[in-house]
């Protein structure tokens, strides 16, 4: 069990920050990844627990075309990535939801496949939801390549020459995944099924896994491409580099409203992190080996910096404000005392007091990073493996209901809902494009009718309003017997009222509202990369870039690659 402060702390601790900074949708979206992002507990685990990897099948045509098996053999089970790839054109390849073509197509496999499971997955994956899935895969999954880096790094190898490191920055993956389906979708095994294994214990880590072995698929089909194009010529990909690569992703407002839908597990997901940077600042004399690490971590993060770009004007303001701000962070950890009492408490405050809130949330990350032993074990405590249990208490008193709503809803009990700009948008599924979309409730006839429940605190506002013309000492199930319309935000808000980082303190639908903020949240903490808006409502992003491939994973270097030495490329 980790040592959870040490024997000089007991006179101190640092309480959590307020739901009230925190899960605002600028700080929620300036987040970083971190050791608690769902990636890193992931390679933790795979090299804690010494998992075999293997590629049991590499059956690629000249065409590049054909099916790869790759198997993780665990000490009682095995996982097995199940990889078709495909040749099409480039017409043809979209990273649309709607697409019916892709470069390649994935399934995780529970076990081992056999060649009758592989034959029938061949007549069902490559279709995606046009097909179906069994009970015995786990996630389904499809990308598309980054055409131009593929095609110049296969030109390279081919010719016997290793691909220029700068052009291998610019875009920083070979393929980048349009959808990781799991949890019983088009078939497959839902995911209370396989909760009870230790291995899917933390959130996400069956499709974090599925995109870890999708990785090391690409690098060898583009080695196979590479060899098909010049067989006396070419050469591999040096591990240096291909350690470089990632896995891209192209992710749009699909992904939006999973933050807004599952308030507990953001909950459960936020006080983790939280309880992480508590702990650290509430250390009065850390070790000498942690802060120098920090220190290292630091430096470090410049070139992750310097190697971050975006091509759209609200990322690049950000990015201009950050290497500012670290030019100033910089400074005054070149100055700072850590041998003052809580030095972490200290160096937070003043960040909070001096730079913007990206990079305050860098240094969260970093500060983070070297106190492994302190806070890994919070892993285990952001899932949410009770949603059944999150019934309404219709014993409540109303008095005692009005007076949490106004609590922790106060942002909400302020805004104008009678103003326009405040209700704006509204939240629907595309019939065409079959994902959430949000569309201006004055210009779009007809939206409101199929506006999804994605607005939370408009929604408090109208049960408020209702609550406060019944008599305190009724219960809420009286009123519910009333007004059954209020039954899913009455849920929410008792979900809320014990757990203060399930709600986001915005309002959802406002003009103003960058919908982005969401999607960087939610994808901090699966571990991602270079935050790349392509708007306000869509980003790309790369994940397990400089993670180390699965045949040299180890318990040395599963956690030490986050911040990469521009000197190690």
């Amino acid at each position: 069990m980790p040592i959870l402060f040490d024997e000089n702390n007991s006179d101190y601790e640092v309480g959590l920050r307020p739901a009230e900074k925190v899960m605002r949708l600028s700080r929620l979206g300036s987040f970083h990844q971190s050791r608690l992002s769902f990636l890193r507990i992931l390679l933790r685990r795979i090299s804690a627990e010494r998992w075999e990897f293997k590629r049991r099948v590499f059956d690629i045509n000249v065409d590049c075309s054909g099916t790869a098996v790759y198997t993780y053999q665990l000490l009682n089970r095995a996982y097995s990535l199940v990889a078709f790839a495909h040749k099409i054109s480039d017409e043809a390849r979209s990273d649309r939801v709607i697409a019916t073509k892709w470069d390649a197509t994935f399934v995780l496999f529970d076990g081992i496949p056999s060649k009758t499971d592989i034959d029938r997955l061949r007549n069902n994956v490559p279709v995606q939801e046009a097909g179906r899935v069994s009970e015995k895969e786990i996630t389904l999954s499809r990308a598309n390549k980054s055409v131009r880096l593929w095609d110049y790094v296969v030109d390279c190898l081919s010719e016997g020459k290793q691909p220029d490191i700068q052009e291998i920055e610019k875009v920083g993956y070979l393929m980048r995944t349009t959808a990781v389906y799991g949890s019983g979708k088009f078939g497959a095994i839902d995911y209370k099924e396989i909760s009870d294994r230790s291995e899917f214990a933390a959130p996400f880590q069956a499709e974090m896994l599925t995109v870890y072995m999708i990785r090391a698929f690409v690098v060898d089909l583009l080695q196979h491409a590479a060899k098909i194009k010049n067989p006396s010529r070419f050469v591999n990909l040096e591990p240096r580099i291909s350690k470089m690569l990632g896995v891209g992703n192209s992710t749009g407002l699909g992904m939006a409203p999973f933050l807004i839908n599952h308030p507990q597990l953001l909950n459960n997901w936020i006080n983790a992190k939280e309880t992480a940077l508590a702990r650290i600042r509430s250390l009065k004399t850390p070790k000498q080996k942690c802060v120098d690490l920090f220190k290292n971590y630091i430096k470090r993060s410049n070139y992750l910096i310097e190697s971050w770009h975006s091509q759209h004007e609200l990322q690049i303001a950000k990015l201009n404000e950050l290497i500012r701000d670290k030019i100033t962070l910089d400074h005054h950890i070149g100055k700072f005392n850590f041998k003052r009492p809580y030095p972490f408490d200290a160096l937070y405050k003043w960040a909070e007091e001096t730079l913007g809130e990206e990079a305050q949330e860098l240094l969260v990350s970093i500060i983070l990073e070297p106190f492994g032993n302190l806070i890994d074990n919070l892993s285990s405590e952001m899932s949410d493996n009770n949603q059944s249990k999150n019934k309404i208490n219709g014993s409540m008193l109303i008095s005692d209901f009005l007076n949490k709503t106004e609590q922790h809803y106060d942002f909400a009990l302020k805004i104008n809902w009678d103003n326009s700009e405040n209700n704006q948008l509204a939240w629907y599924i595309s019939e065409e494009k079959l994902e959430p979309r949000l569309g201006d409730r004055y210009k779009e006839n007809g939206i409101g009718s199929y506006e999804q429940p994605l607005q939370p605190g408009r929604d408090v506002a109208k049960m408020y309003a209702d609550l406060l013309k019944w008599q305190r000492n009724k219960s809420i199930a009286e009123f519910l017997m009333k007004h059954p319309e209020h039954r899913h935000i009455i849920r929410r808000c008792q979900i809320v009222f014990t757990s203060p980082y399930a709600e986001i303190k915005d309002n959802t639908i406002s003009r103003d509202v960058i919908p982005i903020d969401l999607l960087r949240a939610k994808l901090s903490f699966f571990g991602a990369f270079h935050f790349d808006p392509r708007s306000d409502r869509w980003v790309r992003i790369n994940m397990f870039k400089g993670a180390p491939m699965p045949e040299t994973l180890n318990e040395e270097n599963c956690d030490n690659w986050t911040y990469p030495e521009q000197k190690s490329i």
